[in-house]
């Protein structure tokens, strides 16, 4: 992994949250047996843990970049109780509120791919007869070329993570921005570049804030590692389309992050919004240096 200035624009990161879920522990531990992954996530009398949908906000220059945007409250209320939406109102846009941006001031969303949970954000509330809509009309939504081409046409096995409509939208809102396969950088967002993983789902973009030293850098790595019990190596999710590459991906991204002294940040951990790492006994990862809810963080 690489790393370029971020210009001479001061950089800014802050932890924004979104609608937070209770999904099954089982599914997002893969083939981790309970007796372990219960440890770090206990689950309820149904199994489920929690998570949060937390994005990832970058203020420079006169840019505002939001990170995925969460789950949002796009599904009808009973699919929101089956998917284990928790909140009724669209937590994401009240969290910007609570940091002075409005919708309006996002120029770029940046989705790490089109999974529902990831960019359901991206859509107006849930309203009876009324179409769906995408929210943030003066942003750019930039995506990647291989995630885009996987949401128009999911496998059987992952189509039901996809909002069917949502390519659709983007396309015709006329402010789709496709990163294409292997571009690691857009002339419009400084101090920003890309790295590529196709473990979780084809064409996942991880995206990383560089700052003016590469310890002083942060990368959005979605669900590649989604909160700090997936640091440990072997650990997967069961919604992983391929765990041995993912694990192959994860090892080379934390290793390089590792040596760095650079942070990750999770977007599904409850607790932890961004750590750095460090190798324990027998050369294991460890998040460390966590920060819960980093607020203009300087870089």
């Amino acid at each position: 992994m690489g790393f370029i200035m971020g210009g001479m624009d001061e950089i800014f990161v802050s932890a924004v949250l979104g609608n937070s879920q209770r999904l099954d522990g089982g599914a997002m531990f893969g083939n981790a047996p309970k007796a372990l992954w219960s440890r770090f996530c206990p689950p309820d009398s149904e199994n489920r843990i929690d998570l949060a949908c937390r994005a990832l906000l970058i203020e420079t220059g006169d840019r505002k970049i939001l990170l995925e945007t969460g789950i949002g409250v796009f599904f009808p209320p009973e699919l929101r109780s089956r998917y284990g939406v928790v909140e009724e109102s669209h937590v994401l846009l009240a969290s910007l509120h609570a940091l002075g941006v409005s919708e309006d001031d996002i120029t770029d969303v940046i989705l790490s791919h089109l999974h529902f949970d990831h960019a359901g954000g991206l859509l107006a509330p849930f309203t009876e007869a009324e179409p769906r809509r995408l929210l943030f009309s003066r942003a750019r939504y930039v995506v990647s070329e291989a995630a885009l081409a996987r949401a128009e046409h999911p496998h059987v096995r992952d189509r039901a993570s996809f909002i069917p409509e949502l390519p659709g939208l983007l396309r015709d809102s006329g402010r789709l921005h496709i990163i294409p396969r292997g571009a690691t950088q857009d002339l419009l967002l400084p101090g920003v570049r890309f790295h590529y993983s196709d473990g979780h789902t084809p064409g996942l973009l991880l995206t990383e804030v560089c700052g003016p030293s590469p310890d002083r850098a942060v990368v959005f790595a979605g669900d590649l590692v989604p909160g700090t019990a997936w640091v440990h190596l072997p650990m997967t999710m069961g919604y992983d389309r391929y765990p041995e590459l993912l694990i192959d991906e994860k090892t080379a991204l934390l290793g390089d992050l590792c040596e760095r002294g650079a942070y990750l940040f999770y977007t599904h951990d409850p607790k932890v919004a961004m750590s750095r790492l460090r190798r324990g006994d027998g050369g294991r990862l460890q998040a460390i240096e966590s920060e819960s809810a980093p607020v203009r963080f300087r870089l």
